[in-house]
């Protein structure tokens, strides 16, 4: 299939490209980036006054299949992920059966040929079962086709157990992904530990339950040498001490979700489960330093942590209710809302923030518009508005942050693989 991408403003970073050029995708890679291509293609997209861009490059995603297809499978996923611009997910590893044996990751990748409508690769565990007791064989998990592991919903207690994982992750040359918390100080808490928490009658999470972790995980990483991904970062503290680590030369990156820059403790008033997500939302103070941390490169990516959940595990009372919201929908148009328009990145930087660094942490040859590489890509309406609504969720389940909210920045097309998968 021929597709020529017409007048585009072609943004890519990773090639110091952000001018007005046409895309030509020939037989599933990009043939050629240049002005006026005279070519004749089976497809021509009009991108005048659009932006064209690497596709998305999604590290945290919950697919909940197998195991949860009441809350998300493969292919609603997939195609939720191809509305938000998303071309690459990295699957989460806390499914039933969970991904910590190389049975379990077979199982996963007979899903993926069937059903994915773009490209899923597989995180497998740290530990097996993901109790955070007995390491899962790295190695086999590497050699079955894991890129990534992660314990993610759970940190490893034991400094022995994380540290002999680190040193068997930079063995297989694999990367860990931590999900950093210590939950002897989280405890039973449900939203951030403060006035709020006080004034609502409901327990607190400290910012001290991430950034405790996160400065042990560090710690124990720069100990075996062997890099590290810290996923989610919420508060002030976490992004001073990655911005710290990073300055010794510690080989460490970070993430963070659009739920962090763009809603704060305040979103909670009203009981809202929507709104309860691990780590909870947090103080203007936090939500501040994440959007300076984004700023100044400190934060490396934006991931969604899409964490689908049915309505019954929801809509119920706060204590008892699900952490976790869904964002592959959404996760681009809060960032361009919430980051470009008020001027905390221009575009080539969120481009960065979305593809070129994920491609780059995870070590896959993706995010870039390069000649000959895969045509993965995303042509965006900068300025085009649209309303969250349940009813126009692809996403099986709907637990979102944003419903009623009138985001800046549509998809228009999703190429993944050099194929349209998403057309507005």
């Amino acid at each position: 299939m021929s597709i020529l991408i017409k007048g585009a403003r072609v943004i890519d970073p990773a090639n110091k490209i952000d001018a007005l050029l046409d895309i030509l995708i020939e037989d599933n890679k990009i043939s050629k980036v240049a002005k006026n291509i005279k070519a004749q293609a089976e497809n021509t997209i009009d991108a005048s006054g659009k932006i064209a861009a690497p596709g998305i490059i999604d590290m945290h995603v919950h697919l909940r299949q197998p195991g949860r297809e009441d809350k998300e499978t493969v292919v609603t996923a997939t195609a939720s992920a191809a509305k938000g611009g998303v071309t690459t997910v990295l699957a989460m590893p806390n499914t039933n059966p969970a991904m910590d044996c190389a049975e379990s990751i077979e199982l996963l990748k007979g899903i993926i040929k069937k059903d994915a409508k773009i490209n899923v690769l597989i995180c497998g565990t740290i530990t097996k079962a993901r109790l955070g007791k007995e390491l899962s064989e790295i190695a086999a998990l590497k050699k079955s086709g894991a890129i990534a592991i992660s314990d993610d919903g759970c940190s490893v207690d034991s400094d022995e157990l994380t540290l002999e994982a680190f040193n068997k992750a930079k063995q297989s040359g694999i990367l860990t992904i931590c999900h950093s918390e210590d939950k002897k100080l989280s405890g039973k808490g449900v939203i951030n530990l403060g006035f709020n928490s006080t004034r609502l009658g409901l327990r607190g999470i400290s910012n001290e339950s991430e950034y405790k972790r996160i400065e042990r995980d560090i710690e124990l990483a720069e100990k075996a040498q062997a890099p590290v991904h810290i996923a989610h970062v919420s508060c002030r503290e976490s992004v001073e001490i990655i911005a710290k680590a990073k300055k010794k030369g510690i080989k460490v990156t970070c993430e963070t979700a659009p739920h962090y820059f763009s809603l704060t403790e305040d979103a909670l008033l009203g009981y809202d489960t929507n709104m309860k997500m691990n780590p909870p939302l947090r103080s203007k103070e936090d939500l501040a330093a994440i959007k300076e941390g984004l700023k100044d490169g400190i934060i490396d990516a934006i991931a969604s942590d899409h964490a689908p959940h049915t309505e019954n595990e929801k809509d119920i009372e706060f204590e008892r209710a699900e952490f976790g919201v869904i964002g592959l929908e959404t996760e681009l148009a809060v960032a361009v809302t919430e980051l470009v328009h008020s001027k905390i990145l221009d575009w080539g930087e969120l481009v960065e923030r979305f593809s070129v660094n994920p491609a780059r942490i995870l070590g896959i040859d993706k995010g870039t518009l390069s000649e000959g590489k895969v045509a993965d890509i995303v042509v965006i309406s900068p300025a085009e508005e649209w309303q969250v609504s349940k009813g126009g969720l692809i996403s099986k389940s709907k637990n979102c942050a944003f419903l009623g909210r009138t985001l800046k920045g549509a998809v228009d097309y999703t190429i993944c693989n050099g194929k349209i998968v998403y057309k507005r």
